[in-house]
């Protein structure tokens, strides 16, 4: 029992190594960049030292104000991934079982994927004003097409052995879907939901630029008409630690559900 479970402490003692080692660039630029800025070799006005960032940060809480923002920027992310990545995986399952639907559906797609956020802004607000339609509209936008792709490609490449294997056993064309496809595609789809939480950010910090009264990117935009670096900073820095919470959240979903593949699972 004993020799058995020192493998098992030494990896979980590297896994431990690796997840310090991914913060230490992080923590040195801060170190760096806080050293520099109480040196004066960086203006306040330019780029503030995090101290001032942090203090910031608490002014901003004990008012209400950040934490206020920060959950309409969070619903509005939040509503626009769920009705972006609905249409998405629907219609990467459609066109990934069905060459007629890839070509119905396929080319749109793909010349709606390669339209910038910033061109695609002045029809939108013609659509539908500045209002939350407007938002949310972008965050599904960007991030339908990801988790199209991902979910084509996953079904595009589940082993077709394994699959005339499913039907020798007898199993009918949903219990196929539910036990093979989707399971042998599972890893490629959540790779886009991946990528889709990047793009849902980008999409909202572009949608909340215009017009908006509330929200991460509208603090960082009036803090810019009063030339306030450090709230244009801090906005900044949310920016990145969402990104990264989100990212473990699907790096978790992708343990949880794929505990089964041997690249995912306690393996990682």
């Amino acid at each position: 029992m004993v020799a058995a479970s020192a493998p098992a402490r030494r990896f979980e003692i590297g896994r431990r190594g690796l997840q310090l080692l991914s913060w230490l660039a992080p923590v040195a630029l801060l170190v760096v960049w806080e050293l520099l800025a109480q040196a004066g070799w960086l203006s306040p006005q330019v780029l503030p030292a995090p101290s001032k960032v942090v203090r910031t940060a608490f002014k901003l809480v004990a008012s209400g104000s950040l934490l206020n923002d920060l959950g309409i920027s969070l619903l509005r992310a939040a509503a626009g991934f769920a009705i972006g990545g609905t249409v998405g995986f629907a219609l990467g399952t459609l066109v990934g079982f069905s060459r007629i639907a890839e070509a119905a559906i396929d080319r749109s797609v793909q010349m709606i994927r390669a339209i910038p956020f910033l061109a695609a802004l002045p029809l939108v607000i013609v659509w539908l004003g500045v209002g939350e339609a407007e938002k949310i509209f972008l965050v599904a936008l960007g991030v339908t097409c990801p988790i199209y792709i991902n979910t084509t490609l996953g079904i595009r490449q589940v082993d077709p052995k394994l699959v005339e294997l499913g039907r020798v056993q007898g199993l009918g064309t949903l219990e196929l879907i539910r036990r093979i496809v989707l399971p042998g595609a599972l890893p490629s789809i959540l790779t886009g939901v991946r990528y889709a939480l990047a793009t849902a950010w980008l999409a909202l910090v572009v949608a909340e630029t215009i017009g908006a009264q509330s929200g991460i990117g509208f603090l960082a935009m009036d803090a810019r008409e009063f030339l306030r670096a450090d709230v244009i900073v801090l906005t900044i820095v949310i920016y990145a630690l969402i990104g990264v919470a989100a990212d473990g959240i699907a790096r978790t979903l992708e343990r949880r559900l794929l505990a089964w593949h041997p690249n995912y699972g306690s393996a990682r």
